[in-house]
């Protein structure tokens, strides 16, 4: 583990993995600790993986200021991450919520990425809907766990929907995570759990709170992008579904997208080599291994 110094003086911690060429990781969650990636499925071992605690989680510390949780407050924080790390421009991986703050982050410092991989993004920082949510829940119907999963999901939607905290929220959310596994079994399981203590409260509900981007203005900005972009979707994943990864996608002028059959949120670990084959591809860094 390493550290630094952030614009406001608050101490961030990042994790170093793997050698090669760097990628600059940013977990979602929101907040949770960058632990959860693991090596991206095997991706350290064609890239030095830079992973980020955000501030408030993992290793990271608590800064005295909490509305600097919020997600477009954190840019900043990235931004002082490049500046630490030496790199003119990065190539820069983000998952999930923060699939937001890399969103906000190319639109306010478009010269400094060089590359951007979105595996299952977020969409609020765009203003784009989760297309197909509803059908996505449903193709799980014929699993064993639905039914239970399904009540969970509901309940989870509904108490965000009216602002409730995370005491009533969290074990709704637990409930609901065997959408997004591919294969609910022991890892997946054992994946899922390890959130509860990767996920600190404030950080995590911090980081939406007033969250209010102009996102006419962000697309605006993502638009005259030169960078090229992969987005990276689930087949299963209701959130965001394939055609909400496409329409994300059609905001940026240089942009493709990966979907991977059979698998949900964490691509990386439900067909870790498909994951790696196809951001290594985008990178252009694949190489035959013996």
């Amino acid at each position: 583990m390493r550290r630094f110094s952030s614009y406001d003086s608050t101490e961030l911690a990042y994790h170093v993995q793997g050698s090669g060429p760097p990628l600059v990781c940013l977990p979602g969650g929101p907040a949770r600790a960058s632990s959860y990636l693991g090596d991206l499925g095997g991706l350290s071992r064609e890239r030095t993986l830079l992973m980020l605690d955000l501030r408030g989680s993992g290793d990271s510390a608590v800064p005295e200021d909490p509305t600097s949780y919020r997600c477009e407050r954190l840019v900043d924080d990235v931004e002082a991450f490049r500046i630490h790390l030496g790199l003119d421009r990065m190539e820069l991986l983000a998952h999930s919520a923060a699939g937001n703050l890399a969103e906000l982050y190319a639109a306010r410092h478009p010269d400094r990425v060089d590359r951007l991989v979105l595996v299952t993004p977020g969409l609020r920082a765009v203003g784009l809907e989760t297309l197909g949510f509803a059908e996505a829940v449903a193709a799980r119907s014929t699993q064993w766990w639905y039914a239970e999963a399904k009540a969970a999901m509901d309940a989870w939607q509904e108490a965000a929907a009216r602002g409730a905290g995370p005491a009533e929220v969290e074990p709704l959310r637990t409930g609901a995570a065997p959408f997004a596994y591919g294969r609910w079994d022991e890892r997946a399981r054992a994946h899922a759990e390890a959130e509860e203590w990767e996920r600190p409260d404030a950080a995590a509900a911090g980081f939406y709170d007033a969250f209010a981007p102009e996102t006419s203005a962000v697309r605006a900005a993502l638009a005259g992008l030169d960078a090229p972009v992969l987005v990276v979707a689930g087949a299963l994943d209701p959130a965001p579904t394939p055609e909400a990864a496409h329409a994300l996608a059609a905001l940026f002028p240089r942009s493709e997208v990966v979907v991977q059959d059979a698998t949900s949120h964490f691509p990386w670990l439900d067909d870790p080599s498909r994951f790696v084959k196809a951001v290594l591809t985008f990178l252009g860094e694949e190489r035959p291994r013996c």
